[in-house]
C-alpha cells in the first residue's frame, strides 16, 4: 500500500546483489529523507554510470576511456598480463601497489552449469593479445572449481600457440572458496609473490 514512486524505487533495488526486501525498504526510506541535492548527485551518478563508463578495447576493465589508463601506461610492464575475472578483482590487485604489469579481465570464468563458455568471456581476445614478446600470463583467478577450469582451458589454449610463455597460477595465499575483491592487500601480495608454474 506504498505509493507508487516508492515502491518502483524499493523493487530497483530489490534487484541488486545481496539486497533483500527490507535493506531496499530502509534504503528507500533513508533516500527519502535526503536533502533534494543530495538526491540529484545521486540519480546523477546513477544516469552517468552507463553513458560516461566504457569497456577498455584492449583489456575489457571499465574506465571513462579506452583503451584504459593502465593499458596507456607506458611505465607498465606490457610483457607480463595478470587475467582475471572481473574489474573488483583489478581494483583490489591495484590497491596492492605490487603489480606493474598488464591486467586482462575475462568479465566472468567457465560455467556449464549458467551456460558460460569460452565464447562468452574474452578469451579469445587474451589469446590474440600473446605474442612473441610475451613472458608471462599470470593467472588470478579465484580458488573456486569454475576458477579452476577455466585456467586449465586458458593454459591449453596458449599451449596451442607454440610461444615460450610461462603460465603462472597466484599462490593459494587465498583462502579456496573466497574472492580475490575481499583480500585484504598483504595476502594478495602473498598470492602474486607466491605463484607458480601451471
Amino acid at each position: 500500500m506504498l505509493p507508487k514512486p516508492l515502491q518502483n524505487l524499493i523493487d530497483s533495488f530489490s534487484r541488486l546483489p545481496s539486497i533483500g526486501p527490507k535493506t531496499a525498504e530502509r534504503l528507500s526510506f533513508y533516500l527519502l529523507k535526503e536533502t533534494d541535492q543530495n538526491i540529484k548527485l545521486f540519480a546523477q551518478a546513477l544516469s552517468s554510470l552507463k553513458s560516461n563508463l566504457f569497456f577498455c578495447t584492449t583489456c575489457f576493465n571499465i574506465d571513462e576511456k579506452s583503451p584504459c589508463r593502465i593499458c596507456e601506461d607506458d611505465k607498465r610492464n606490457k610483457n607480463i598480463i595478470c587475467v582475471l575475472e572481473n574489474p573488483l578483482d583489478l581494483i583490489s590487485i591495484e590497491k596492492s601497489g605490487i603489480f606493474k604489469g598488464q591486467y586482462h579481465v575475462l568479465n566472468g570464468v567457465l560455467s556449464p552449469i549458467d551456460g558460460i563458455g569460452p565464447n562468452d568471456l574474452k578469451i579469445n581476445e587474451l589469446i590474440a593479445r600473446i605474442d612473441k614478446n610475451t613472458q608471462e600470463i599470470i593467472l588470478a583467478l579465484n580458488p573456486s572449481m569454475e576458477g579452476e577450469a577455466t585456467s586449465q582451458y586458458i593454459k591449453s589454449k596458449i599451449d596451442t600457440l607454440g610461444l615460450k610463455v610461462q603460465v603462472t597460477r597466484i599462490a593459494r595465499g587465498l583462502p579456496t572458496g573466497s574472492n580475490i575483491e575481499y583480500a585484504d592487500e598483504v595476502t594478495i601480495q602473498n598470492a602474486l609473490e607466491g605463484r607458480r608454474n601451471l
